[in-house]
């Protein structure tokens, strides 16, 4: 079955980087859409970046030139590198996987990223 399970989060400085990784298995990852959204207290989850399986790239406007979403179709694995940090980037980091529009998105259990001001 689908599994994506993140990594890679943490407490960090206002300023300060971070990497994600989300590592799938059980479906074709290089024919799918990879993405990272965010859930922040009393918010709605929002999409922070995606990357489709030709590798066309697309970013919320909150984080362009800060973030970088990449995919290693080798190793099955999607990184978001989080340079920057603001403490308005604090949330839960997910990993999502979708074969393409109107298709069933899958999710992972997420990661917890903190920025302190």
């Amino acid at each position: 079955q689908v599994q994506l399970v993140e990594s890679g989060g943490g407490l960090v400085h206002s300023g300060g980087s971070l990497r994600l990784s989300c590592a799938a298995s059980g479906f074709t990852f290089s024919s799918y859409t990879m993405s990272w959204y965010r859930q922040a207290p009393g918010q709605e989850r929002e999409l922070v970046a995606a990357t489709s399986a030709d590798g066309t790239t697309d970013y919320a406007d909150s984080v362009k030139g800060r973030f970088t979403i990449f995919r290693d179709n080798a190793k099955n694995t999607i990184y978001l590198q989080m340079n920057s940090l603001k403490p308005e980037d604090a949330a839960v980091y997910y990993c999502a996987a979708r074969q393409g529009l109107g298709r069933r998105r899958y999710w992972g259990q997420g990661t917890q990223v903190a920025v302190s001001s």
